[in-house]
């Protein structure tokens, strides 16, 4: 039995959680394998909303076990306020929820860090979500970081070496640390929740759990183009959020992966900052805008918005190894009567099809058109009710990207996912 993947194509945001749960039925494990707590996946059923930070999408199906796995970097005082909401949901996640002895704790003072270091790059800011997540992976790579399984081991004294260097990293820069003792303060009432539940192994769960046949999903966070060596860089995320980070986040071989499922929007979509070539500044991105309702789950914060940028999405396609397209929220563009499709970039006055080592400004997208289909789609359940326009989009991009889409959503709910035959 292989391992399958499921992870965005695009800089976030495509609609990873709510497809975790749409696939979760035909799995038995479904395990997380990078990212941190600013990953908020979003899944809506039965009139319900529910955001995930670091708990893996297919909790809210059956009895599946779900697995945090060594890459991911936790913060207990979230996953504890995460935890609660479940449960006061009707969740109960302590049997099926598991969590690797070697994911990385975010700290206090890792989310004291992650304001300081923002602060001081000024007008080159990244645009983090100021959660931790950098300085923790940093901290990680450096060999200083402090793991979940470390909770069970002398875990005081190793919490106190790791928080006196931060604070001496802060105090050169004179960064305010009087919000310590309360962040600490719920810091550790959320490592007494996490102690809950049951730490293991994972690398030696799930290539157990292969060896016996079970079907397993791994999840991942953020998008492709936010990856630490394959991203826009520097505007990325602190680990390898591309298919191969699955291997090293789980401790898998790579021989082990199967299906790689891609996700992505029919439009496209950015946080934070960073370049963005096929993004609007005039009315068309304010309506992708609202009626996509383009805001961060985690954040708040609005997305910045674009036509889809294929460029892109073949350089994506390419280091994934992507073998199955998901397209997302194809209604957004259910009013439009063109869609456009950025199928090159023009620098320096040549035309360039290969994603190039350095994005910016000075690139401009080449656009093709295409008709829209003005149809309201968000209550169809069948392919065959597919407009005309529609499918002619889809045969679009398969012929542009060379996978083939077997799901389409077509608006937020469960039951607004088509399977294409």
């Amino acid at each position: 039995m292989k391992l399958d993947v499921l992870l965005g194509l695009q800089w976030g945001d495509e609609g990873k959680g709510k497809i975790v749960d749409v696939l979760t039925p035909e799995y038995e494990i479904v395990a997380r394998f990078q990212g941190g707590p600013n990953a908020g996946h979003t899944l809506e059923f039965e009139g319900k909303k529910y955001v995930l930070r670091s708990v893996p999408s297919g909790i809210f199906q059956g009895n599946k076990i779900n697995i945090i796995g060594n890459g991911v970097v936790l913060d207990p005082a979230l996953f504890k306020g995460e935890i609660e909401a479940l449960e006061a949901s009707g969740h109960d996640l302590t049997k099926r929820l598991l969590v690797s002895k070697k994911a990385h704790l975010i700290l206090p003072t890792h989310r004291l860090l992650d304001a300081c270091y923002e602060a001081a790059k000024g007008d080159s800011k990244i645009g983090t979500t100021g959660k931790g997540i950098g300085p923790t992976y940093t901290d990680k790579i450096s060999r200083n970081g402090l793991r979940v399984g470390d909770i069970l081991h002398n875990f005081e004294e190793k919490y106190n070496q790791a928080k006196n260097k931060h604070l001496k990293i802060l105090a050169q820069y004179g960064f305010d640390i009087s919000a310590l003792a309360d962040i600490e303060k719920e810091w550790f009432v959320g490592v007494k929740k996490l102690k809950e539940f049951t730490f293991i192994d994972s690398e030696h769960y799930i290539n157990d759990a292969i060896k016996n046949n079970k079907k397993i999903l791994a999840e991942g966070a953020q998008g492709t183009m936010l990856d630490i060596d394959f991203g826009s860089y520097p505007f990325v995320t602190s680990s390898n959020t591309i298919s191969a980070g699955a291997c090293t986040g789980l401790g898998i071989s790579p021989q082990a992966v199967g299906e790689v499922y891609g996700i992505f929007k029919a439009y496209c979509t950015r946080v934070g900052s960073g370049p963005f070539p096929t993004e609007l500044f005039d009315e068309t991105g304010d309506k992708l805008r609202e009626f996509g309702f383009e805001f961060g789950s985690v954040t708040g914060r609005p997305r910045r918005c674009g036509w889809i940028d294929l460029v892109a999405l073949r350089y994506a396609i390419m280091v994934d190894g992507v073998t199955q397209l998901i397209m997302m929220k194809s209604d957004v563009l259910d009013t439009f009567e063109t869609i456009r499709a950025c199928v090159a970039y023009e620098i320096d006055g040549q035309k360039v099809t290969d994603f190039p080592f350095e994005v910016d400004d000075a690139i401009k997208p080449v656009y093709i058109d295409l008709k829209g289909w003005q149809t309201d789609m968000t209550k169809m359940r069948k392919e065959d009710e597919f407009p005309t326009e529609f499918n002619q989009y889809l045969a679009f991009l398969e012929r542009e990207l060379g996978v083939p889409i077997s799901i389409v959503s077509i608006g937020p709910d469960r039951d607004q996912t088509i399977i294409r035959k």
